[in-house]
């Protein structure tokens, strides 16, 4: 063979060994910018989930409701929404049954992957036996939560386990040391009675050791009849309660005509239901209950 015939010989298997070699990284490639669609269901979903998938590479979180929606007992589906989730890979959600619309989702969409927040979480009930879903208003579930979510997301994506789960321990650490904050400041408060303006708080009263005498409105929107509204008066002024809690969502009438007639205090706290989903919105559910200790502090002292 003449040394011209091996050249071109040589010259042809190496394009083809380089042509095999560049259709396989255009594979890879593709895979790796392949982007995981992650939706949630609302705000503390997604504070939660962008800790998680904090600079994880080809993942992708979007909160499918508007930052005013707050908590979803009653939510449906919009079209808009029904796009996202036909794009998302998994869908995060508080489950505990705050996502009334859930069934009909995954009715609608079958191969749709849910990831429930509160796997394994014990549910309190209120006086009717109905189980309250305002879970992650806890801080010590808030951590069950983020490494309910890590693991399910791992399970989904392999790829970036490692990545998820590292996250995770990375923002549970920080939600430890809040929570050791909290406990410091709370434990030993003189005031421990408190009235709430709806069911979101049972579960951060129960870590703290509060007692929630009353709830003003049972239902968000659904004023109180007179006679519940003096009902309400009447424990109030039997306990010496000082303080009743509006939330920043709702309007606080009813508070409002309750600390007239007793001398109490309206005070706000903050569920951590409703927000802006920003792509750096890292530390909002750690700064909102930052804000909710100094006013405990203010209001139980």
């Amino acid at each position: 063979m003449s040394k011209f015939m091996r050249f071109f010989l040589v010259l042809a298997i190496s394009t083809m060994f380089l042509a095999g070699c560049g259709r396989d990284n255009k594979q890879n490639n593709t895979a790796a910018n392949k982007n995981f669609v992650i939706v949630t269901s609302f705000y503390p979903m997604y504070i939660s989930t962008i800790n998680i998938t904090r600079d994880v590479p080809g993942v992708e979180v979007i909160n499918m409701t508007k930052p005013q929606t707050g908590c979803l007992h009653d939510y449906q589906l919009v079209p808009d929404d029904v796009q996202k989730l036909e794009k998302a890979s998994a869908f995060v959600v508080n489950g505990a049954g705050m996502e009334a619309f859930l069934d009909k989702a995954v009715k609608q969409q079958p191969k749709l992957k849910i990831v429930d927040a509160s796997k394994g979480i014990v549910l309190l009930k209120d006086e009717n036996g109905e189980e309250n879903p305002h879970v992650w208003v806890s801080v010590s579930n808030a951590i069950i939560q983020v490494k309910n979510i890590a693991e399910q997301l791992a399970a989904l994506d392999p790829a970036n386990a490692e990545k998820y789960k590292s996250n995770a321990n990375v923002y549970t650490k920080k939600l430890e040391s809040l929570r050791e904050d909290m406990h410091s400041n709370l434990d030993n408060v003189k005031t421990k009675n408190i009235i709430t303006f709806h069911e979101a708080f049972p579960y951060f009263a129960k870590e703290f050791n509060l007692n929630i005498i009353d709830v003003i409105e049972r239902e968000p929107g659904t004023e109180p009849s007179p006679k519940e509204l003096e009902e309400t008066i009447d424990k109030v002024k039997q306990l010496k309660v000082k303080a009743l809690f509006a939330e920043p969502q709702y309007p606080a009438k009813a508070a409002e005509v309750i600390a007239k007639e007793t001398g109490a205090k309206v005070f706000t706290l903050n569920p951590a239901v409703t927000g802006e989903s920003k792509p750096n919105a890292y530390d909002d559910y750690i700064i909102i209950m930052k804000k909710n200790l100094d006013v405990l502090k203010e209001a139980l002292q």
